[in-house]
């Protein structure tokens, strides 16, 4: 008798906008987007300014510093790759740098969250060349990679 197979892991779909964000993910690094003309950052990755509209956005390295805004722990979802971690923590943090981002907490009790925790990124190797950033509770200063 062989061992059943593994459900499929749920994996972004990569494209040219997002080429340069899931690369520094892959190397411990979070991105995000800064418009060059308001100077406000963003996050998801877009082609333009969601605040003025402006085409001329850069990719920006971020601290990996983060706050807690508000979480759920899920204690069931039927979904690959989520089905095989539960329960966990579904969270939406403040980076540093301004935006909000959804993301899951690691590396914590959900009994010791509390709102305005500082955090910090770190990232889920899900592939060889593939890492999706999560959050833990902060260490210190700075990002880190797992």
């Amino acid at each position: 008798m062989t061992a059943p197979t593994p459900p499929p892991q749920a994996l972004p779909e990569i494209d040219e906008l997002t080429r340069p964000y899931w690369e520094a993910a892959a190397e411990g690094r979070l991105l995000v987007r800064r418009c060059r003309g308001c100077h406000r950052a963003h996050h998801y990755p877009r082609e333009f300014c969601p605040f003025c509209w402006a085409t001329d956005v850069v990719w920006e390295t971020a601290s990996g510093r983060a706050t807690l805004y508000t979480w759920s722990v899920v204690h069931r979802n039927d979904l690959p790759p989520f089905s095989l971690r539960l329960p966990y923590i579904a969270a939406v943090v403040d980076l540093a740098e301004g935006p909000r981002m959804m993301t899951e907490i690691v590396e914590c009790d959900a009994a010791s969250l509390r709102v305005s925790m500082p955090l910090e990124a770190t990232f889920r190797r899900t592939a060889p060349d593939l890492a999706l950033p999560v959050f833990r509770p902060s260490r210190g200063t700075g990002a880190a990679a797992a």
